[in-house]
């Protein structure tokens, strides 16, 4: 059965005022797939990379990847899920600004009680992401001292609390001294304010001068050099993000002249391709909120109309952790 919804769609790229709520047909769903009215929708810098142009989709189409709601509908070949399942997804077809959507059901997981709506929207993409750099990217066995990028982010505050839980040393990077002491806050053991000290010497006094095995960089262009230079030899840089735009140009020689370093630039969906792996990504990060070891930090709320001031402060750095379109 066909519903009408509210969602954003761009008709072309740009700036924020290229988002446009319009009315949108939902049709009943595909064998494989679920519909989702959706309770909340979680924003990403991902977003912004596709409204900008940065990564490409063929236009016009919705923004965003992560939401929570309740299933109102069930494809025939669907055995997991069922209406009236509380439920989110963090890896879906583009799309997710919507008050209701069809989803494969594949990249839908139920959630538990302990765990609201609007978290769940705020910490599906992030917290997978983070499930993926921590535990199975480089996994992370307790005892280390890791250096991550943009502690005070949405994907920073649940990597500070997650190291935490982990038992491993994490210095974070941040712009100001308020965005540092938050990730403290939230469990980092030391945070590194890049606007008025130089981020490889303080990797370096903070560690005795032996530097660390992994850098988390979801930041990319601004950070790629400093990071290889908190490497020790053959550590692993992860680059995972572009917030600053993209990481163009590498010479693989700086690699070898920094300590034969390794390089991945990994992404989500490589490291949960199937139902089952997704479910169980999932339940590792609802497992620490269950045991109080991980709090989701909603640092603001938009209505779905206000998607491009959203936006805006997102990519302006006025945000401090997760940032989510609310819709009930």
């Amino acid at each position: 059965m066909e519903t009408q919804v509210k969602a954003i769609r761009i008709e072309h790229h740009g700036g924020p005022e290229v988002l446009k709520l319009v009315s949108v047909d939902v049709p009943g769903p595909a064998k494989n797939e679920v519909t989702i009215r959706q309770k909340a929708v979680g924003l990403n810098f991902i977003d912004i990379y596709f409204r900008t142009g940065l990564y490409q989709h063929a236009l016009p189409h919705g923004l965003g990847f992560e939401a929570s709601g309740v299933v109102e509908a069930v494809g025939a070949d669907v055995r997991h899920l069922k209406v009236g399942d509380r439920v989110a997804y963090g890896q879906s077809p583009i799309g997710a600004y919507a008050e209701a959507r069809n989803v494969p059901a594949d990249r839908v997981v139920k959630i538990p009680k302990a765990v609201g709506f609007d978290e769940a929207a705020a910490m599906m993409l992030k917290g997978l992401t983070v499930q993926y750099l921590f535990r199975q990217t480089y996994r992370l066995q307790g005892g280390e001292t890791i250096l991550f990028h943009a502690a005070a982010g949405g994907v920073g505050l649940i990597a500070c609390q997650w190291a935490k839980a982990l038992g491993v040393k994490l210095i974070g990077t941040a712009s100001t001294p308020e965005k540092a002491e938050l990730a403290k806050a939230h469990g980092a053991w030391q945070v590194i304010d890049y606007s008025r000290e130089n981020v490889v010497e303080r990797v370096l006094e903070l560690t005795d001068g032996k530097k660390v095995p992994v850098v988390y960089d979801g930041v990319g262009k601004d950070t790629w050099l400093a990071s290889l230079d908190c490497l020790q030899p053959r550590g692993l840089m992860v680059s995972y993000g572009n917030a600053s735009g993209s990481v163009e140009g590498v010479n693989l020689g700086l690699l070898a002249a920094k300590g034969s370093l390794y390089v991945t630039r990994p992404t989500l969906g490589t490291y949960v391709p199937t139902q089952e792996k997704m479910q169980a990504a999932a339940d590792d990060l609802f497992d620490l909120i269950k045991k109080k070891k991980m709090h989701i930090n909603i640092g603001q709320r938009f209505a779905l109309e206000d998607a491009g001031q959203a936006q805006d402060a997102l990519a302006g750095r006025k945000t401090t952790g997760a940032t989510i379109l609310t819709l009930d």
